[in-house]
């Protein structure tokens, strides 16, 4: 019966596909299904955020606000422990850097998602946020979304580009969706996901980013992720503390940075998954029943400080008592910028689900509140502390993702105005410039950089790194034992269509390649033929080369070796030759491909 209904729905999509070839055309299409993807990505977000806000309510209604809640040191260590098990047991998927995974499905897997990313990431980051887990949503959503396109284009029989383009439509609409900021939707796609700037690309991301808004405006109205209404002016006298202020989120984006890599490595090196839970879910609980506004997201706190109601930092800590005093609260948020990055990589290391956006945003609010605060106490300055909390989360966003202009649109947008236009230009590029001369790739991009399984603004290296080693290897060369004789070389020339001849014995281990060129002269002398022996004539090949092996690695083993023809082994077995030839062959099907696409 199951088999009957799935040959159904079959038929109906190809009739379907039919139509559509016949009536609409390629472009029209694309940007039809960019803004149904828009829809649904808007949907996801609204049903996220909406159900973490749900559990968290739940789950706040036995804490006193006003004193220290041992529940603090459960809801953590529930929550990790809840999303391993669901990610392994019912999704059967390993979590992580969920932009990272979706860079990887471009790079490496022709943009294609897992249908059960469609929903999986909403059900497990709901869990760790709710739960208390010092992570965003916005990571998971946008893996959501881009599930939906990448799925949708393969629904619809779309070939790799246009399949990418709607990933990042997906990706488009839930930004736009979850923050209410449709530039910043496009922006995020074209910076983060895509990292090329095409016209058009440009229009279905619009498009999706639109319909992601939409939704989210007719089913919360104003109740999104984040906003604030400016309430002071940019005064232009004020540029130098902004300069300064730049490098200052610079320098904390690379401590963010460097103190999530280290963190989460170690917290890795535990194998056992609940093991490694139970750890990163109790020191979680010990740094929140700490630090109280480390719990979740972080928003709730960015905006208590916006507003100027700094008791609410305190709430739910033995802390409170000290709500009062303003060098309390400098230090007291000054702590948390300290431990913030390690209770996020704790998170996401122990097997929780979510991302650093949000994070970044919430220590750069931080970090914008404690130097204006402290300017202001010290230095006995006016300046405007909600001004420099809004530029800061600009300025530290900017330096982690290593995405200045989402950064840049993302807080106009929240603030719904441009008066902060110039200070968070200012504090974007030089937030960007200081922590790109200590890490040249974003936690999104780097390790996938180090291992070659994402290559950025080489056109070459790209179509390159597209080509299947595997599939290109010759395996029609005879091979002759060491042992062998000339003669027996000379049968197998008379046979091959080749100038190569692999030296194999009998374990399949190469020991050496003779060529048509070594044997000229004694091939036709029958006193040679019989008396000369393979393993006295053979020679070794300049390289080699295995089927893990990177192209670039492959083509720089050409390069320097000057040669024509390297051998291919794994594990010490001989597998076949690799041929230069070959290379070029795939590498201009690849490029004429892509151009056609």
């Amino acid at each position: 019966m199951a088999n009957q209904e799935k040959s159904t729905l079959s038929a109906v999509m190809m009739k379907f596909l039919v139509w559509r070839i016949r009536h609409i055309s390629d472009n029209n299409f694309l940007l039809i299904t960019a803004g149904l993807i828009g829809i649904f990505s808007g949907l996801a977000a609204v049903i996220l955020k909406s159900t973490v806000h749900l559990i968290i309510h739940y789950l706040e209604l036995n804490l006193n606000i006003f004193s220290f809640n041992y529940l603090y040191l459960g809801y953590p260590l529930i929550g990790i422990v809840l999303t391993v098990l669901v990610a392994k047991y019912v999704f059967r998927e390993n979590l992580g850097h969920g932009i990272t995974q979706i860079l990887y499905s471009i790079s490496k897997n022709s943009s294609i998602i897992r249908r059960t990313k469609m929903y999986s990431r909403m059900v497990t980051s709901a869990i760790t946020v709710g739960f208390g887990g010092s992570v965003g949503l916005e990571a998971p959503i946008v893996v959501t979304g881009s599930a939906i396109g990448s799925n949708l284009g393969r629904l619809f029989h779309l070939g790799y580009k246009k399949r990418t383009v709607l990933l990042g439509c997906g990706a488009a609409g839930a930004i736009s969706a979850i923050f209410n900021s449709p530039v910043t939707g496009v922006i995020f796609a074209m910076e983060v996901i895509l990292t090329e700037v095409k016209i058009s690309r440009f229009i279905p991301l619009l498009i999706a980013s639109v319909c992601g808004q939409l939704v989210a405006l007719v089913l919360l109205g104003e109740d999104i992720l984040f906003s604030f209404k400016l309430t002071d002016n940019f005064i232009a006298s004020e540029t130098g503390y902004y300069l300064l202020f730049g490098a200052v989120c610079g320098i904390i984006s690379l401590y963010f940075t460097r103190i999530m890599y280290f963190f989460e490595g170690n917290i890795k090196k535990l194998k056992n998954d609940f093991g490694r839970a139970t750890v990163g879910g109790l020191s979680l609980a010990l740094i929140i029943l700490t630090f109280p506004p480390i719990y979740g997201e972080g928003y709730a706190t960015i905006k208590s400080l916006l507003q100027g109601d700094s008791a609410e930092v305190f709430y739910h800590s033995f802390f409170y008592q000290l709500s009062e005093n303003q060098a309390s609260l400098i230090i007291f948020l000054f702590l948390i910028l300290l431990v913030k990055p390690i209770a996020t990589a704790l998170t996401i290391g122990a097997g929780g689900s979510g991302g650093i956006f949000a994070p970044s945003l919430f220590m750069g609010g931080l970090s914008g509140f404690v130097f204006s605060s402290t300017s202001n106490s010290i230095l006995g300055t006016s300046l405007s502390t909600s001004n420099f909390t809004l530029v800061g989360m600009c300025g530290v966003m900017s330096g982690v993702l290593h995405a200045p202009l989402t950064a840049i649109f993302l807080i106009a947008e929240i603030t719904s105005g441009y008066m902060l236009f110039v200070p968070l230009m200012l504090v974007s590029a030089i937030s960007f410039s200081t922590i790109s001369y200590f890490e040249k790739h974003s936690i999104y991009t780097k390790r996938l950089i180090e291992t070659g399984d994402l290559i950025q603004y080489d056109k070459d290296r790209i179509v390159l790194s597209l080509i299947d080693l595997k599939k290109i290897i010759e395996k029609d060369l005879l091979t002759i034992n060491p042992e062998a004789s000339l003669d027996d070389l000379v049968k197998l020339v008379m046979k091959s269509k080749r100038n190569i001849f692999p030296v194999v014995d009998e374990n399949k281990e190469l020991q050496g390649i003779v060529t048509l060129d070594d044997i000229r002269e004694m091939m036709f002398d029958d006193k040679s033929r019989k008396n000369v022996l393979i393993k006295t004539i053979m020679h070794k090949p300049p390289a080699s080369v295995s089927t893990q092996e990177k192209m670039q690695s492959v083509m720089n083993k050409f390069e320097v070796t000057q040669a024509w023809n390297l051998p291919v082994i794994d594990d010490g077995k001989y597998v076949g030759f690799i041929s230069k030839s070959r290379i070029f062959n795939a590498y201009r099907k690849k490029l004429i491909r892509q151009t056609a696409e």
